[in-house]
């Protein structure tokens, strides 16, 4: 009997809303907060920077919220995406495990970054924005955001950490393919840019600094609006799209997952996962353990603290209560560009605080050695970012092998690396070198955290 490698579903099986994890969860997250005034922040203090469809759904308490037709249009370029069997890295391990990814390289973009960044430039367009600013670390979210914009005829630019900038030219180019303007952040084109290069001349940069630029730009002009790639509950709402997929593939597969492993930065691929699995856990119909895996070098949920601070380097944003590493914090430059966040999701940190998820700090050389061994496995080269969750599915894999237990792990591939193939040269030469924070280092960053007395 043939062994089936991959679930597919029909373009009329894509799901036609998105799952809002709010209303569903035991205790409702704190709120935003004003920087001056300590008070929650209310759609007036939103509006410069996002238009109000988007404004609602980051404050919704209804449990669906309806995918436009003209955002499903765009979906459709390549959704639904494919459920894989991993077979081969199973065989590879020795495992009992069985080992299964969603994969969201299929994307034109290569990554599951377009599920948001479709819906965000369609309701910008709709009210009248004609321009979008955004951050990017190693390049995914921008080159999404300018595909995006290109879809809906808005004009885009781009703040890329300088970090990922340097080595990753290649992104630079696909944004600009798509009619995005990119500047090397922290640049001399805004306030907070000239700020961090008057103390430091040669900052590698930050998705912190990025942000305080993107925010800066759009909120001095009417006519243009800011986007985020992650961290917000609207971002982790609309890539709710990957985990109803996957429920409906594990039920064409005649199986359910007992663990669920994602890599987190921000939060966004990981909620979009989870968050319809933990759903169906909170409602009893299923029991997985559910993990999120970060640097070692980023590590916001496994050693920050979870208090409120800024989303941002500047402070230019509301205060978000999230694990953080204080949002002075500038990350090492490890190649997984997009997990060098100093925080994380308020929403999914809600959820660890709950009890919910738990998460775990994996060094970068240990990730490409699961990339690597994944791909001579498998054949798809993954993104840096997915490699942190592939090493914790190994981890796992192989204690299954010890104690044989024939578990079943899923995983979101989240991205391919064709782009990101500097990063493997490093890795393939023996020149890739982990980096732990040191306390000292954490202490510091710390310090800057905002008094909320």
């Amino acid at each position: 009997m043939t062994e089936r490698t991959k679930y597919l579903l029909d373009e009329s099986d894509l799901p036609t809303t998105w799952y809002n994890i709010v209303p569903d969860l035991p205790a409702p997250p704190p709120p935003p907060l004003h920087p001056g005034t300590g008070q929650p922040v209310g759609p007036d203090d939103l509006a410069p920077l996002f238009p109000q469809a988007l404004i609602g759904q980051e404050v919704s308490t209804e449990r669906f919220v309806d995918i436009p037709g003209e955002v499903l249009d765009v979906y459709r370029l390549w959704r639904p995406s494919p459920l894989y069997r991993a077979r081969r890295l199973e065989r590879a391990l020795g495992t009992p495990a069985r080992i299964y990814y969603k994969y969201e390289g299929v994307s034109p973009v290569g990554s599951h970054k377009p599920n948001t960044a479709v819906p965000q430039a369609f309701y910008n367009a709709r009210e009248g924005v004609t321009k979008l600013t955004t951050e990017t670390g190693a390049g995914q979210w921008g080159s999404a955001l300018a595909f995006a914009s290109a879809q809906f005829g808005l004009d885009c630019e781009v703040w890329q950490v300088r970090a990922s900038y340097d080595q990753k030219p290649y992104r630079k180019i696909m944004m600009e393919v798509y009619g995005a303007t990119v500047h090397p952040s922290p640049s001399d084109r805004t306030a907070s840019g000239r700020a961090v290069l008057a103390e430091h001349p040669d900052s590698t940069g930050s998705l912190g600094i990025a942000i305080s630029e993107a925010v800066e730009m759009a909120a001095a002009d009417p006519n243009t609006r800011y986007a985020l790639g992650s961290v917000l509950n609207h971002v982790l709402m609309h890539q709710t799209v990957i985990g109803e997929e996957a429920i409906r593939q594990f039920e064409l597969a005649g199986d359910r997952p007992d663990v669920i492993v994602g890599c987190t930065g921000g939060g966004s691929n990981f909620g979009g996962l989870v968050f319809p699995f933990l759903r169906e856990k909170l409602a009893g119909r299923i029991a997985p353990t559910i993990r999120a895996v970060e640097p070692a070098a980023c590590p916001s949920f496994t050693r920050g603290v979870y208090a409120y601070d800024f989303g941002d380097t500047a402070g230019l944003t509301p205060l978000l209560k999230m694990h953080t590493l204080g949002h002075g914090f500038i990350p090492d430059p490890i190649h997984a560009g997009g997990l060098r966040y100093h925080g994380m999701s308020p929403l999914l940190s809600h959820i660890v605080a709950l009890g919910l998820v738990d998460a775990v700090a994996v060094p970068q050389s240990e990730c490409f050695a699961a990339g690597v061994r994944f791909a001579r496995a498998e054949g798809i080269l993954p993104a840096p970012e997915p490699t942190h969750a592939l090493a914790e599915c190994i981890r796992e894999a192989l204690r299954c092998k010890e104690s044989g237990e024939e578990k079943v792990i899923l995983t979101a591939l989240c991205g391919h690396a064709h782009l990101d193939l500097p990063a493997y040269a490093s890795y393939l030469a023996g020149e890739m070198v982990d980096r732990e924070l040191a306390p000292h280092e954490l202490e510091e960053a710390l310090k800057g955290l905002p008094s909320m007395t």
